[in-house]
């Protein structure tokens, strides 16, 4: 199962990719991917729903970021050895934390 965010900047709805990686709306089923439709109930009642059942979006849209309303990022660095040869850099004996605030 693979969630989204589409639509205008600050206006995104609620989606779901189907098999062929098309867009499928979930307006109307969740109000958005965040908070409580992140749950492990609620993401088991997405998982049970037939993509083919929902919407389809047409045209070409705009994807947005992947959850709604959040505070802050908080990531790992250099997780993969792949990246960090990407990056020219050692792979760290220890994970790199780093966290980027949504104002920024």
């Amino acid at each position: 199962m693979k969630l989204l965010r589409f639509g205008p900047r600050g206006e995104e709805q609620p989606g779901m990719l189907d098999g062929a990686g098309r867009i499928r709306s979930l307006r109307g089923v969740i109000d958005d991917v965040a908070g409580t439709a992140l749950s492990a109930a609620s993401l088991d009642r997405l998982r049970a729903i037939d993509p083919a059942s929902l919407p389809l979006v047409e045209g070409s849209v705009r994807i947005g970021p992947c959850v709604g309303r959040v505070g802050k990022f908080l990531g790992i660095g250099l997780n993969y050895a792949e990246h960090a040869a990407e990056t020219g850099a050692k792979v760290p004996d220890e994970p790199l934390l780093f966290m980027k605030a949504t104002s920024c």
